[in-house]
């Protein structure tokens, strides 16, 4: 029995558990994977907007807006990497022009600072990579770039440490609202009570919403293929390179990220599969055909890893942030997709007002809104090292040659609230296993450390959670 129960542990999800946790309420959040952070929240495209392209007055420019004007405060409390890289959106054809300008006037009246058409010479000026075709930009300042592994998680831990307790592996099945008037959610772990239900589930909310509305809901899942290209090139483009917007979102761009490699996508190819994240041959041509057009000689010989992610798009294409008008105490938070990962500590403080309201909720004289991320070796100077090393050995030994990434990292990521316990939850805390040789080297001495340090069997060690084994069956025995 709780007060509030959330169904999901995405951005979303997380985010609205760490603002519950400021308040005396027990709260639970229910999540049908191995770990946070497991649906759209791993695979997108790791970007903060500025919050020019949603439409005027609408939910998703005001929580765009807010959420990137909040993100340096988030970033610094809980610690992790943010930058402020700002953006371009890339006009190359002279009759299009106008399109830009219909671009900054939408995000002067959305509020979003610093904006400024550039013409042909100060783009390439500012972008020397950019196609030969270009005849402007906008730029925004305020655009950034930031981990979406690490935001939620560290919005996750934060969370937990506050009392908030996560339930993984834990699918909801049916929901019905009992004689006592609480929402009982049956689960593949059992019955959960709660007095309100927040539903931010993804792309199932549509399914966790239709269970307690007569009034249905369908999410269209929009596919978008990516190319992850080495840091060997990570400095290609030093801002996040948008094309002209379509109806179907925002295009394919090229991005650097936090930890210096170089991101190409997505694509927006609408699918009818929860689970639909396999790339596909045609869907990479695409992007680097899309890409192509606004960066020229785009060194896509470097890309080490493509993957898939799914948006959950609406017709309307509008956040919907709720009560559910015949299901009184359930709230959707759906329809969630770009820039739902730059508008999250936004979302996560409006539901969390909400409720605080609808249930008069009293916040914690000793809630903690800080949080120290894992210790990075990466960067620290050879006594800095040495020191590290004579304090705790484990720094010392390299497990990741291609992220240098050391069994001290790993040993806090399994070990710090809401640990890893798959080598995919080892690799979104610290990076290990997403370089170059895309894990080839360090998954049997990361999963030695699993066994060892939870009691794992080697059988029992997953990828990513369900049935990812990397060992099916022993062929001898113990030697």
């Amino acid at each position: 029995m709780f007060d509030v129960i959330v169904i999901g542990a995405g951005v979303s999800g997380s985010a609205i558990a760490r603002q519950l946790s400021r308040y005396n309420a027990s709260v639970c959040v229910l999540e049908k994977c191995e770990d946070v952070c497991e649906g759209t929240s791993k695979a997108n495209s790791a970007i903060v907007h500025a919050g020019f392209d949603a439409d005027e007055g609408s939910l998703m420019a005001k929580l765009n807006v807010k959420g990137n004007e909040m993100m340096d405060d988030l970033a610094r409390d809980l610690d992790i990497p943010f930058k402020r890289n700002g953006s371009m959106v890339v006009c190359i054809h002279k009759e299009e022009l106008d399109g830009l300008k219909v671009l900054y006037e939408r995000g002067v009246k959305n509020g979003v600072k610093g904006l400024k058409i550039l013409s042909r010479e100060e783009a390439l000026e500012m972008e020397p990579n950019l196609s030969d075709n270009v005849e402007g930009a906008l730029y925004a300042p305020t655009g950034g770039i930031i981990c979406p592994f690490e935001l939620t998680i560290a919005m996750a831990e934060n969370a937990n440490v506050n009392g908030v307790e996560f339930r993984f592996n834990t699918r909801v099945e049916d929901i019905k609202k009992g004689e006592d008037g609480l929402w009982h959610l049956r689960t593949n772990n059992g019955e959960y009570k709660a007095r309100y239900v927040v539903n931010a589930a993804g792309v199932y909310a549509d399914k966790i919403h239709n269970m307690v509305s007569a009034d249905k809901m369908h999410i269209i899942e929009r596919r978008g293929d990516y190319c992850l290209l080495d840091k060997q090139v990570g400095g290609y483009v030093s801002h996040t390179i948008f094309p002209q917007p379509t109806k179907f979102g925002k295009g394919v761009l090229v991005t650097p990220t936090v930890h210096g490699n170089l991101l190409v996508g997505p694509t927006a190819i609408d699918i009818e599969n929860k689970e639909g994240t396999a790339t596909t041959a045609a869907g990479i041509d695409e992007l680097q055909a899309k890409a192509s057009e606004n960066v020229r000689n785009l060194p896509m010989r470097n890309v080490i890893t493509s993957f898939a992610g799914l948006r959950a798009h609406l017709e309307r294409h509008e956040f919907v942030i709720e009560e559910v008008k015949d299901a009184p105490c359930f709230i959707d938070v759906a329809g969630i997709e770009s820039p739902g990962l730059s508008a999250s500590p936004a979302i996560g403080e409006m539901v969390g007002d909400m409720l605080k309201e609808k249930m008069n909720l009293t916040e914690k004289e000793n809630w903690i809104g800080t949080r120290k991320g894992i210790t990075r070796t990466e960067g620290l100077s050879v006594e800095e090292m040495n020191k590290l090393i004579k304090e705790n050995p484990a720094y010392g030994t390299i497990v990741c040659r291609c992220e240098s990434i050391t069994e001290g990292e790993i040993l806090d990521a399994i070990h710090r609230p809401l640990g890893a316990r798959s080598l995919d939850g080892v690799k979104r805390r610290t990076r290990a296993g997403m370089g170059r040789c895309q894990a080839g080297f360090c998954s049997p001495r990361t999963m030695e450390i699993l066994n060892r340090e939870l009691g794992l069997s080697y059988e029992e060690i997953t990828k990513s959670g369900g049935k990812s084994n990397i060992v099916i069956e022993r062929t001898k025995g113990e030697v």
